[in-house]
């Protein structure tokens, strides 16, 4: 028996289906996947964020805030400043799959291979 496959909600009949298309729908603007990139290595403002994505603070401060309902961020703060990271390690490596899915897309060898191919 494998269990580990039932606990973890990957079975087809899993109740967390549902919850994942949200998750990937919550992903399914590019603001939202910049926000992730942003923030896989460091917490930032707002301000920070905005300028970084070159979008208008109160644009970025309304993806912030779903993505925090969907508790993909959270946030620390600091006197008035709300910092922002991601929640877990998960929304980042989500992302990054995706961003490593689109580089095959591309053909040819995606870039993230090409470190493979330089390993003795």
């Amino acid at each position: 028996m494998n269990a580990d496959s039932e606990i973890c909600g990957r079975r087809p009949d899993s109740q967390y289906v549902e919850l994942a298309v949200e998750v990937f729908a919550m992903l399914a603007d590019a603001t939202r996947v910049r926000i992730i990139l942003a923030l896989r290595d460091e917490e930032l403002s707002v301000n920070h964020l905005a300028d970084a994505l070159g979008k208008p603070a109160p644009a970025v401060s309304q993806h912030l805030a779903k993505l925090r309902l969907a508790r993909i961020v959270s946030t620390r703060q600091d006197g008035t400043r709300v910092f922002y990271r991601l929640a877990n390690e998960h929304a980042r490596q989500l992302v990054t799959d995706a961003i490593f899915q689109a580089e095959h897309s591309l053909g040819g060898v995606p870039r993230h291979h090409h470190s493979e191919l330089n390993k003795p």
